[in-house]
């Protein structure tokens, strides 16, 4: 449980959120265009829920990258 804590309080700290959502726009932009851009361009039906997990994704995936080198666990 310790280390669940100490998880989420580096995910909350230092920048890590700012850095993550930094990535997550990017990321998640490019994604998006590549997966769904037809649809966005063309004003036709989109996915909102796909659309949403592209950028929750690399959100996440930034978040832990960033915690694990912080707790050194990074090999």
């Amino acid at each position: 449980m310790a280390a669940w804590r100490a998880a989420t309080s580096l995910a909350f700290s230092d920048g890590i959120p700012r850095r993550a959502f930094m990535v997550a726009l990017i990321v998640g932009t490019i994604l998006n265009l590549i997966n769904q851009g037809d649809a966005l361009l063309a004003g036709g039906p989109v996915n909102w829920w796909k659309i949403a997990l592209t950028f929750a994704v690399p959100y996440c995936v930034s978040t832990h990258g960033a915690v694990m080198a912080r707790r050194g666990d990074l090999t």
